[in-house]
């Protein structure tokens, strides 16, 4: 199977994990990238059966609208039951590191919205230690230069992503040559530097279900202890 078609299989298979749960009053939370995307697409053709969608960036309420599915602000909707997105990289844990589509800080707060976190990806984002991906850091641009030298003291290679402002009206930090090993303490250690506003950790809220798609099928896959 090509990736696009793993990416679609995880989508099919993350429809039937919420399917059974869905209710006139159900408002779902929706991530952002290329494997929600197809999430969506195929969440089109339930437009029916629920209320409407909570959005994770402005990408994706886009295109829930465009099938017709009525995107709501999360300060309206409270708690979602379901937060559906993709991930850069999952461990076994179900710890990812987010956010190369720089919407990290809206994806973060939907998932701390959620009562179930349902993570799809194909079977190249699976790894045993985080960090190949470079990890994106959102920050304030008055502080891009601050933080970028307290990352460089954690041992990160940090580098400006240059033309890119977050929906939020910020910056983006990657960093290179920065592999983790306490996903949830550096979570907590990246977000206390000054003039950040969040990273692509999500370990202190992980995910609840990993949908992972491989050549022989999509394994669904929870956390290991």
């Amino acid at each position: 199977m090509t990736q696009d078609e793993l990416k679609d299989a995880v989508a099919a298979a993350a429809i039937d994990e919420i399917r059974p749960h869905l209710y006139r009053d159900t408002v779902l939370g929706i991530g952002t990238g290329s494997t929600a995307n197809c999430f969506i697409d195929r969440l089109a053709e339930l437009r029916d059966d629920f209320k409407g969608a909570v959005a994770s960036s402005e990408a994706s309420a886009k295109r829930l609208q465009d099938h017709g599915i009525e995107v709501f602000e999360l300060n309206s909707t409270g708690n979602v039951p379901f937060y559906i997105d993709g991930a850069d990289e999952v461990n076994a844990h179900l710890h990812m590191i987010k956010g190369g589509g720089a919407a990290l800080t809206r994806e973060k707060i939907v998932a701390a919205c959620s009562e179930r976190f349902i993570c799809i990806a194909d079977a190249s984002k699976r790894v045993a230690r985080l960090g190949a991906f470079p990890l994106p850091v959102e920050v304030i641009p008055m502080a891009r230069s601050y933080v970028a030298r307290e990352l460089v003291k954690l041992g990160a290679d940090p580098v400006y992503r240059q033309g890119v402002v977050t929906d939020n009206g910020n910056q983006i930090i990657d960093c290179y040559d920065f592999m983790i090993d306490d996903p949830v303490a550096m979570e907590a250690r990246l977000n206390a530097i000054v003039g950040v506003v969040t990273n692509g950790l999500f370990a202190a809220r992980s995910a609840d279900v990993l949908l992972l798609g491989g050549p022989n099928g999509v394994e669904r896959l929870t956390p290991s202890e």
